[in-house]
């Protein structure tokens, strides 16, 4: 049976949707608020999450991500009346299930639910323990797993893959996962660094040629392509291929078939082709700067890498794990670590990724080799004031205790509800904080409220304190 919850501030919405999820079969419970309703999340297991876009506290789109990162990543369907192409487009990137429009009729809304409930179970079904050889893919956050999902999806199949990612993300760790899982781990893993590729021997490199076909050309050499017979073609920054290499890939990609340069035969390669790049290949099509006919061909497979702002919770294990490596390369005593220490790189927002940290680790421990702990003090001056303005920031930015948020306090995108359920809400906020701060004294609760005995009482009872 599966679980759903609804967040939605239209309380006769939520019933509606209730009775609708209640006469299918499944369990259903259902709030007002995002706050509420991350409670729920954190503390329960849903397989399907009805979500509202404007919300009391906040915008539902904002809040999807957060949702689907849970351990267990329920579906979630997005149901507004505030439907816009953007929102949907939104959604949709951020992993909904599907986005419906308000109003709309039972039909419209059990479908999706019903479909999303089946894809979820056929899921569960299919899910099988996989070990996989990670070497140096370090973490175990939401993020980080689902990479090592789709790494062993990729491994089960000989289908293209394009690697996307910013530089330093660990691209060509995961096109090696990728290889070392697959039924080709025992051939060859060819490595083609398509920048550093000089464009007049980009076919000669990657077919080999026969001796004497060009000048200087003393011997003959079979290329990397055939080199990479029966195992993996990892071609890295495939953005920066030159177009007329690209028209000359297209056909060996299709038949496994090439001619070496100044040869008057074909020759064939049983390769597996990787293919990564922290470009967007969608753009330099759009420019006529890549092939769409080549990019198709490439995207038989994706994997997306999240960038390490993306990961944080990795960091700490990043962290130890290279900390560790250096120090047995180094011959040096293994460090410890102040907890400011990992909330200083937690805080910094990394451009340059994990390839950043690793070699912000390395000059720490060259020149900290004697010194048996690390502190943010060791660290780059930039990781350090980003720390010191993060903190100013936060200290700025804080309201004075006691003061209650309302859904007006966003002054970029206030949200106005009607006067009649502001005034509620506030006033119910209010309340819980007050009886929160005395411990349920009554008497003390109408000393700083300066509210009358029964006026306090009526209000407690109508919001149910």
């Amino acid at each position: 049976m599966a679980n759903v919850l609804i967040i939605d501030d239209d309380k006769m919405m939520c019933k509606v949707m209730a009775h609708m999820v209640k006469d299918i079969g499944y369990d259903v419970k259902f709030t007002h608020t995002i706050e509420d309703g991350m409670k729920l999340v954190l503390s329960e297991t849903f397989d399907i999450v009805m979500l509202d876009v404007r919300l009391p506290d906040g915008n539902g789109l904002d809040v999807l991500p957060k949702i689907r990162e849970v351990s267990y990543s329920p579906e979630v369907i997005i149901i507004t009346g505030m439907g816009d192409p953007d929102g949907a487009e939104l959604a949709i990137n951020s992993g909904a299930w599907d986005y419906i429009e308000k109003p709309a009729s039972v039909k419209q809304m059990t479908l999706p639910l019903l479909r999303a409930v089946e894809f979820r179970k056929g899921k569960k079904d299919r899910q099988v323990p996989v070990l996989l050889k990670r070497g140096n893919l370090i973490g175990n956050s939401p993020k980080m797993n689902e990479t090592l999902g789709r790494i062993a999806n990729a491994a089960a199949i000989n289908a293209n893959v394009l690697i996307n990612g910013e530089t330093g993300v660990g691209k060509e760790l995961i096109a090696r996962a990728v290889h070392e899982n697959s039924s080709r781990a025992d051939k060859r893993f060819v490595v083609v660094d398509c920048a550093a590729l000089p464009e007049s021997l980009v076919e000669s490199i990657l077919f080999g040629h026969e001796k004497g076909s060009f000048t200087g050309a003393d011997k003959s050499n079979e290329g990397l392509v055939k080199q990479a017979d029966g195992g993996t073609l990892f071609l890295d920054e495939i953005g920066e291929l030159p177009l007329a290499t690209q028209k000359a890939f297209l056909r060996v990609i299709q038949e496994r078939q090439f001619r070496s340069v100044g040869s008057k035969t074909e020759r064939k390669s049983d390769f597996r082709l990787i293919a990564a790049t922290h470009r967007n290949l969608d753009e330099m099509v759009e420019k006529n700067r890549f092939r769409h006919d080549f990019l198709f061909r490439l995207r038989s497979f994706t994997i997306d890498v999240p960038p390490l702002r993306e990961r944080t919770e990795d960091i700490k294990d990043l962290v130890i794990y290279y900390t560790n490596k250096f120090c047995e390369i180094y011959g040096i005593e293994t460090k410890g670590f102040s907890p400011g220490f990992f909330e200083a790189l937690g805080k910094y927002n990394w451009p340059g990724n994990v390839r950043e940290l690793v070699n912000i680790l390395e000059q720490i421990l060259a020149e900290t080799r004697f010194e048996p702990t690390l502190f943010p003090y060791h660290l780059p001056t930039p990781i350090r004031v980003n720390l010191i303005k993060s903190s100013m920031s936060k200290s700025k930015n804080s309201k004075p205790s006691g003061i209650l948020e309302s859904p007006l306090d966003n002054s970029e995108n206030p949200i106005y509800p009607k006067f009649k359920e502001f005034k509620e809400d506030m006033e119910k906020q209010y309340l819980k904080k007050l009886v929160s701060d005395t411990k349920g004294v009554k008497k003390e609760a109408i000393k700083i409220s300066g509210l009358s005995r029964q006026h306090l009482y009526d209000l407690l009872k109508k919001y149910e304190l």
